[in-house]
């Protein structure tokens, strides 16, 4: 997959969870995020806030995430002694669970199949060809 190609299938996303029903939405990347902006707003005039806490393995994902919060202006934070890939976040609780989940795994998904990809063929091509899995051999490691 071409960068281009990934840009592309991100924005499609994006434009798929903001609710875009004609194709003079679905052109109008701009307008999806000022209806999920609407949208959060209108949540947050009758929903509790509740903090979130959003646990992270690596940092790409961490990255996607905390790009998607500030998109929505949408303050994250976390405490003094948590870890890095800890992000806090006060959000209505449909918001998370019908739109910003939804889209944020949806992209994570596909942005890790893409560095997934280049990071086989980068290593392929610059190290050595053939990047298979170690060998398992039996027996308790702790010995």
């Amino acid at each position: 997959m071409l960068e281009q190609e990934l840009l592309e299938k991100l924005k499609k996303i994006e434009r798929l969870h903001a609710g875009a029903t004609t194709p003079g939405e679905m052109d109008a990347a701009a307008d999806a995020i000022l209806r999920i902006k609407r949208r959060l707003a209108d949540i947050t005039k009758v929903e509790v806030l509740i903090e979130y806490r959003f646990t992270f393995h690596d940092d790409w994902s961490k990255q996607l995430f905390t790009a998607l919060l500030q998109r929505y202006a949408i303050r994250s934070y976390r405490y003094s002694r948590q870890r890095y890939t800890t992000v806090m976040a006060r959000l209505p609780k449909s918001f998370v669970d019908k739109t910003l989940w939804p889209e944020y795994s949806e992209l994570n998904k596909i942005l890790k199949t893409y560095l997934e990809g280049v990071t086989k063929r980068v290593i392929s091509e610059a190290i050595h060809a053939d990047t298979g899995e170690e060998e398992v051999i039996p027996g308790d490691f702790l010995q």
